[in-house]
């Protein structure tokens, strides 16, 4: 979750944040949701992460079949 999607990827891109995406080598946004409020943002990531893996591909394969890098349309 962040209030700065763009700035947040290019951390990622560029391994400056420790953890997951960095340890794994995740350069590619590949799914994203906006909310209207910092509260239902918190709310849904706390949902997400009890889902199974299986959950999240279908998640994001409805939206992105393709898993296209979206970075660029964020611009």
């Amino acid at each position: 979750m962040t209030s700065d999607l763009i700035q947040r990827v290019s951390q990622h891109r560029l391994d400056l944040v420790s953890g997951f995406t960095k340890r794994h080598g995740v350069h590619h946004l590949v799914w994203y949701e906006a909310h209207d409020s910092m509260d239902s943002a918190i709310a849904r990531e706390k949902l997400l992460k009890k889902w199974h893996r299986r959950w999240k591909l279908e998640l994001i394969e409805n939206t992105n079949p393709y898993w296209n890098d979206l970075y660029k349309t964020l611009f």
